[in-house]
């Protein structure tokens, strides 16, 4: 059981790959870290991973099997397994919902029900700030709400893109704990993706160097 990349080539421009043959596999249960200099391509992978994007050429793997498209016209056998937590929590919410409505999103898109208050208290929010917006909560308070709707997708793999190079370091110590009991006690696999190699040594089962994982 494992979320794969197999010679995953992609970019932005046609022509000028950003990624190039690249092979990676996150195993159920394990956290897995990938390292390396910006601009070289692990945001691309993280993207292609959670089927966001498509790979020019190779393809991803769930649990042995390919997945083709992106977003909702991944099939529905797929759809939900993979979700993504970003660097800037900011960015991927919407500003006009409140942390409740955030975090219950994705349950609300499949039709089914979730314990918000449950989660919340799991990442660390008080039920006084599930009413609020994004404006009024700090960023440590908002990328909790965000893992919160990760964690609420119910994926069997969790993709983390930087997600606590805006956080001080004693939010992120709890996050990565919360996201390393998920992993141990739910059997997610974890990709870990962050510039702090201390970080990544510390809780990660293998980290990847992105230049190592190149074919050929």
């Amino acid at each position: 059981m494992s979320l794969r990349a197999l010679d995953v080539t992609g970019g932005y421009e046609r022509g000028r790959p950003v990624l190039e043959n690249v092979s990676l596999e996150i195993p159920a249960g394990h956290l897995i870290g990938l390292a390396g200099p910006s601009g070289t391509g692990k945001s691309t992978l993280a993207r292609i991973l959670a089927s966001l994007d498509a790979p020019w050429s190779g393809e991803v793997q769930i649990d042995g099997s390919r997945v083709a498209g992106t977003k909702f016209g991944v099939p529905a056998e797929f759809r939900g397994a993979v979700s993504m937590l970003f660097q800037s929590p900011r960015a991927a919410t919407d500003p006009r919902q409140t942390l409740a409505r955030i975090i219950g999103q994705p349950a609300d898109i499949a039709g089914r029900d979730i314990d918000i208050d449950a989660l919340a208290s799991e990442v660390g929010l008080t039920p006084d700030l599930l009413a609020r917006r994004p404006h009024q909560v700090s960023d440590g308070q908002l990328q909790r709400a965000a893992l919160a709707r990760s964690l609420a997708q119910q994926p069997r793999y969790l993709i983390c893109d930087e997600a606590t190079a805006m956080l001080d370091a004693a939010t992120t110590a709890t996050i990565v704990r919360l996201i390393e009991r998920r992993a141990t006690d739910h059997g997610i696999g974890v990709l870990l993706i962050s510039h702090d190699r201390d970080l990544l040594d510390a809780c990660c089962t293998r980290v990847h160097e992105l230049d190592d994982i190149r074919a050929g």
